[in-house]
């Protein structure tokens, strides 16, 4: 057998935990995978597990709720510019919108990276691989998340350059925290904030701890990954050469990456009706030129990562929701 034959097999006959397979597939993260382990609900090769210490291999079927786990995919990457009033999670009790009620019909199955507030804006990074999206939210990691703040109040940098050596706020304790002081007017200020970790509402709570009120709060950045004129309500998949670069080699091993898979070919659209000829003479908006779209022609140094910021060029198939 050749060495890429025997590596295929091994790879195939190589157990993993059940809640990791799950999460990889995109169903959910692996806690939520867990939750429906316990709840009965996922079975193998036709029995239901009744805890999540077990393992599988490629050879065994998983089901959740009678329905068999998909088959692993090429591992994606989306940029989505999340609208304030948005809950970031499947299903909210109170029954407002939701990120996921919002994305187009036609996107596989995906989780998020991290969460936004349901008033924060911005970058929210979407992928169908839970490995990618557990590994990118670790603070250990050591991506960047960059947000562009309004805040109501008078705003001291010597206030703000204290946070970089971390705060404790009501108990809390949090990380270093790069902010500076961009514009104000009255009482009304921008400031840029960069952290590492994404503890719930920590941006807002520090900023009150400093006798601030947040008013507007938009992510302009993840890691390499930029915001960048991806207007609101649009969906953006992010070229698989640029993740692998961005990702680099101990990420992509660490998160389980999949970029050999070939991708899935999507249904073929059903034909168009016959379109009424058209006079002589007069082109049809096929025949005419179609502007095409800018690519970006420099990279940027990034801070968080020392490798270029994946720019908005390198990204392919944006939609507006």
């Amino acid at each position: 057998m050749s060495g890429r034959g025997a590596a295929k097999t091994q790879d195939q006959d190589k157990a993993e935990r059940i809640a990791k397979v799950i999460a990889r597939a995109g169903v959910c993260s692996r806690r939520e995978a867990e939750k429906l382990i316990g709840e009965g609900r996922v079975a193998v090769n036709g029995a239901v597990l009744a805890s999540p210490a077990f393992t599988v291999t490629r050879a065994d079927v998983v089901t959740i709720d009678g329905a068999p786990l998909a088959a692993r995919e090429r591992t994606r990457l989306w940029f989505f510019h999340k609208r304030r009033g948005l809950v970031t999670s499947n299903h909210d009790p109170q029954g407002r919108a939701t990120v996921f009620s919002v994305l187009p019909a036609d996107l596989p199955r995906v989780v998020t990276i991290g969460r936004l507030d349901i008033n924060t804006e911005g970058l929210l990074l979407l992928t169908n691989d839970g490995g990618l999206a557990r590994i990118l939210e670790l603070p250990a990691t050591g991506w960047l998340r960059r947000y562009r703040v309004r805040v109501h109040g008078r705003v001291k940098q010597a206030d703000l350059d204290r946070l970089s050596r971390g705060v404790t706020v009501e108990g809390m304790v949090y990380g270093a925290i790069d902010a500076n002081l961009d514009s104000e007017k009255g009482t009304n200020s921008w400031l840029t904030m960069g952290l590492r970790e994404g503890k719930n509402r920590e941006i807002k709570k520090i900023l009150e701890y400093l006798g601030l009120t947040v008013t507007r709060l938009i992510r302009i950045s993840y890691g390499p990954f930029q915001l960048g004129d991806l207007k609101p309500g649009a969906v953006e998949e992010v070229r698989s050469r640029v993740l692998r670069d961005q990702l680099g080699a101990k990420l992509s091993e660490a998160a389980g990456v999949d970029f050999e898979t070939p991708p899935r070919q999507p249904a073929p659209a059903p034909p168009s009706p016959p379109s009424a000829k058209r006079p002589s003479g007069k082109k049809g908006p096929n025949q005419r030129g179609a502007a095409k779209r800018p690519t970006a022609t420099r990279a940027e140094s990034n801070k968080s990562t020392g490798k270029p910021k994946a720019r908005r060029g390198h990204a392919r198939r944006r939609r507006t929701i």
